[in-house]
């Protein structure tokens, strides 16, 4: 199918769908309910910038940038930019120990409830099969459709798929390479893995910057995303930042239209957004690597990486730590979040040890843990103790320390979970907001306890409850990572 008779397509779906492209008519949509009880999910950033391993996942622009550490490795490492460019890369890009049922296991083993792949990032490379380019990972590099074969595998093991675009800033992702003697030329075309290459703005977050992408440029963006859609059947499909540009405005209206009255027919999606792209209400909100401070009415997600100075594989990668990971979930969950969490595997589709390690460390906790995560819903206070969550994006370069009495909660059914963040070396826990207040004293917590158990230890807790506060009491209950108490109530 052509571009012209595809923009067809889409059109006569929204036409004839119950969803149309205006914010009054997408108000209307619900987050559907297989949404509400996923809270832990892999990003995956994966491709040719994972060749050159340097810097990070935006060495495609960076590297044409003079004067910048990327340019300068660059030309050490590989020549001159004229003779070695970032499509020289494809090649190299083999993905020669990539499996996706090893890898769909690995995720499904860290506790993941969903997967989502970057199916293009700003480089342009699509790592799916496409009538659209042949810039894609089927007919080069790897000769395979990643994507297609991702979707198999995690969904085989009961996972939701999602895919992510990051489109967008190919507008002026390559523009760089212009301003000197490089492989980017002036004569670029549609089809053209460089194309458009136009300068970069000054303030990614201008509205309206100047020059604005072309109808052909964003007509070409709609129906990337619309192929996406149709081909991969995604239950989610989560955007970068730009797109909150206003010229994209008209398209985002289109491609959601198009997206939700398609999966219509496979129990409807989702839609992650940044910066108000999306009108509030009509997709779901993402705060990448940051969180809200406090718990909010609607469903949200934060994205953050494995990695504090990277999203992809590079050779000096800076970790986190997996406990710092697991806090962080247990926080965003108890304020209605989810946390996307992302790796970024090796050129040859190999992980490296330090990923391993997290992931498997996670793992372990959500095996024990997992039900105080999974299918939870809030309770009538998200959290107590005294440290205080920054709020905002990219505020995760921080690291977060905890006290014993930060505590944090969820619910289902009958049962509350109390998850310590940091577990009392003496094993004495004071748990607030249990407190048996006077009925004067409403609406603080007045219900009954019927009895508390410790996940993943066999060890009898001892309760105490006082007007200040539940007392609890371990002896043998020790971990770095959170402690979760689950209380039934009555």
């Amino acid at each position: 199918m052509d571009k012209k008779t595809y923009l067809s397509q889409i059109e006569h779906v929204i036409k004839t769908g119950t969803y149309q492209d205006n914010w009054d008519s997408l108000s209307h949509y619900q987050v559907p309910d297989w949404y509400q009880g996923l809270k832990f999910g892999i990003f995956i950033h994966w491709g040719v910038y994972s060749v050159p391993a340097f810097g990070n996942e935006w060495y495609s622009r960076n590297m044409y940038i003079q004067g910048s550490q990327e340019f300068e490795h660059h030309i050490k490492t590989y020549g001159a930019h004229k003779d070695f460019g970032y499509k020289d890369f494809i090649s190299m890009f083999r993905a020669e120990q990539f499996n996706a049922k090893t890898w769909a296991e690995l995720f499904s083993n860290t506790g993941a409830q969903y997967v989502i792949p970057v199916a293009e990032h700003h480089d342009g490379f699509q790592m799916y099969e496409s009538f659209l380019s042949k810039w894609n990972s089927f007919e080069m590099g790897p000769k395979r459709d990643i994507l297609g074969e991702l979707k198999v595998e995690v969904e085989k093991l009961g996972m939701k798929f999602g895919s992510s675009s990051h489109r967008a800033e190919h507008w002026f992702f390559m523009g760089h390479g212009r301003e000197f003697d490089s492989d980017i030329k002036e004569d670029q075309q549609e089809g053209d893995f460089y194309w458009p290459a136009m300068p970069e703005p000054k303030d990614h977050h201008d509205l309206f910057s100047k020059p604005e992408p072309s109808v052909q440029f964003l007509e070409d963006w709609l129906v990337r995303c619309c192929e996406l859609v149709d081909k991969y059947q995604p239950k989610m499909i989560y955007f970068d930042w730009w797109i909150q540009h206003t010229s994209f405005k008209p398209y985002l209206k289109k491609f959601a239209a198009y997206y939700y009255n398609r999966a219509r027919q496979w129990g409807g999606a989702v839609i992650n957004y940044k910066h108000d792209a999306f009108l509030f209400g009509t997709a779901v909100i993402d705060i990448e690597r940051g969180q809200f401070k406090e718990w909010k009415p609607y469903l949200w997600q934060s994205d953050t990486a494995i990695a504090k100075n990277s999203w992809c594989y590079t050779e000096h990668n800076n970790y986190k730590k997996a406990k710092d990971i697991l806090c962080s979930l247990v926080d965003i969950v108890s304020k209605n979040g989810r946390l996307l969490l992302n790796v970024g595997p090796k050129a040859d589709g190999s992980f490296a040890k330090e990923d391993l390690q997290i992931l498997q460390e996670i793992g372990d906790w959500m095996k024990i843990n997992g039900e105080a995560i999974y299918d939870t819903t809030l309770f009538r206070v998200p959290a107590e103790g005294p440290s205080v969550i920054e709020e905002g994006q990219f505020t995760d370069q921080k690291e977060q320390t905890f006290t014993s009495e930060d505590i944090r909660f969820t619910m289902k059914g009958h049962v509350l979970y109390a998850i310590v963040l940091h577990y009392p070396d003496d094993g004495f826990v004071k748990i607030h907001s249990l407190g048996e207040k006077d009925a004067a004293s409403l609406p603080v917590f007045h219900g009954c306890i019927k009895g508390v158990k410790v996940l993943g230890f066999d060890e009898t807790v001892q309760m105490t409850r006082t007007k200040e506060a539940l007392e609890l009491k371990t002896n043998t209950v020790h971990s770095e990572y959170p402690v979760v108490f689950r209380i039934e109530l009555d």
